[in-house]
């Protein structure tokens, strides 16, 4: 389910330029014909689709308006990695803000997160699970939450290899066959390209039915 639903995010690993949270790459023909790169081996973070949100009902049978409990949203989600180390640390750390239908005593709700590793877009090379607790004051409606969590990836596996980066960056005539061909139309290149590129996923781990109401709502 959580490659068929992230499916927009992790295509973008290949792209021009990644906007996703606390990593960029890009790549710019410069004026004697080769290709600029400016990559990093850190991980891009991001939320994953669909995952970002969680609700839950005052009865399991219940998905109407006037049975939500809790409603709580990942926010504020920022990274840091160790970008010169080997295997690269990557860390993810995000706010949980959640509402609750109405106001009442203190009261802490326990929510699930969960993180995967992803490589070449769809290959998951490892997940965690864990737990964030929201808190809400006496007559609060509004509660917060945080969570972090860490991974690894190998340099050599991020980098990419010394000939595909040759193949990118070489210098091109005007009137050489493939003076105006992207490099990323050679299905080799492309394909090792994508696997050098990694991302760790984050969200809420939600039940199917949790799934389908945040696709659907």
């Amino acid at each position: 389910m959580l490659k068929l639903k992230t499916q927009a995010i992790l295509l973008a690993a290949i792209a021009p330029m990644v906007f996703l949270a606390g990593c960029k790459s890009g790549m710019d023909f410069d004026e004697t014909g080769g290709v600029k790169i400016a990559r990093s081996a850190c991980p891009a973070v991001a939320i994953a689709t669909y995952t970002g949100d969680i609700t839950t009902f005052t009865s399991p049978a219940q998905r109407t308006v006037g049975a939500i409990d809790v409603s709580a949203s990942i926010a504020n989600l920022q990274t840091s990695c160790t970008g010169e180390s080997d295997p690269i640390g990557v860390t993810a750390n995000f706010d949980v803000l959640a509402t609750r239908a109405a106001p009442g005593p203190a009261r802490q709700v326990t929510l699930p997160w969960f993180a995967t590793l992803i490589r070449a877009g769809n290959d998951i090379q490892s997940k965690q699970t864990g737990q964030v607790v929201v808190t809400f004051a006496d007559g609060a409606t509004r509660g917060t939450g945080h969570a972090s969590v860490t991974g690894s990836v190998s340099r050599a596996l991020a980098t990419l290899p010394p000939e595909v980066l040759q193949r990118i960056t070489r210098k091109r005539k005007v009137g050489d066959a493939d003076a105006a061909l992207d490099p990323l139309t050679d299905p080799t290149i492309r394909d090792a390209v994508l696997k050098a590129n990694f991302e760790m996923l984050v969200g809420f781990q939600l039940s199917e039915e949790q799934l389908a109401y945040n696709a659907t709502r």
